[in-house]
């Protein structure tokens, strides 16, 4: 089964983690959650906590099966760490699965790997990755190459489905 790097800190979209972490550790999956700080307690903005397994700076690409980035606030904060902008910028271009679900795609714009592409996310970036150079599509789930994307809670259960029928069919 797949190794999943879980990119997440503080703030996330406790929702947007939970349920699909849930699905791919059903169906065998393993995940790795990786942030800044290894060993130190993140907590979603309903309080889910979740260990950072190894730090950003030992995580390498080539360890991974595919990436999930979940949304809230983590991606913005995230996205100040030049390392989680690299280890971004390389997962997106080794081809393996990524899969962003509402504010994710901040960092997926911090590390400048949007251009030409089609993705959804939150409302409230549409224009940001319009500025990207991307195309944003309103639609539960929006899938261009390796980048699976969602535009919010509500689109969970299309964006689990597109995700796990990825990891089956990189």
């Amino acid at each position: 089964m797949s190794v999943i790097a879980v990119l997440v800190d503080n703030l996330f979209e406790d929702v947007e983690y939970i349920k699909p972490a849930s699905a791919f550790k059903n169906k065998g999956h393993e995940l790795i959650h990786i942030g800044i700080n290894k060993g130190s307690v993140v907590k979603g903005k309903k309080d889910t906590a979740v260990i950072i397994d190894p730090d950003i700076e030992k995580s390498h690409v080539d360890d991974f099966d595919a990436l999930l980035i979940p949304g809230g606030y983590s991606p913005d904060i995230l996205r100040i760490n030049e390392n989680v902008v690299k280890f971004t910028r390389e997962f997106v271009e080794s081809g393996k699965p990524v899969f962003a679900i509402c504010h994710a795609p901040q960092i997926l714009i911090t590390a400048k790997v949007l251009k030409g592409r089609k993705i959804t996310g939150w409302k409230s970036i549409k224009q940001d990755i319009i500025n990207a150079g991307a195309q944003y599509l309103d639609q539960e789930v929006v899938e261009d190459g390796n980048i699976i994307s969602s535009r919010y809670p509500g689109d969970i259960p299309e964006f689990i489905k597109a995700t796990l029928e990825k990891l089956k069919n990189p």
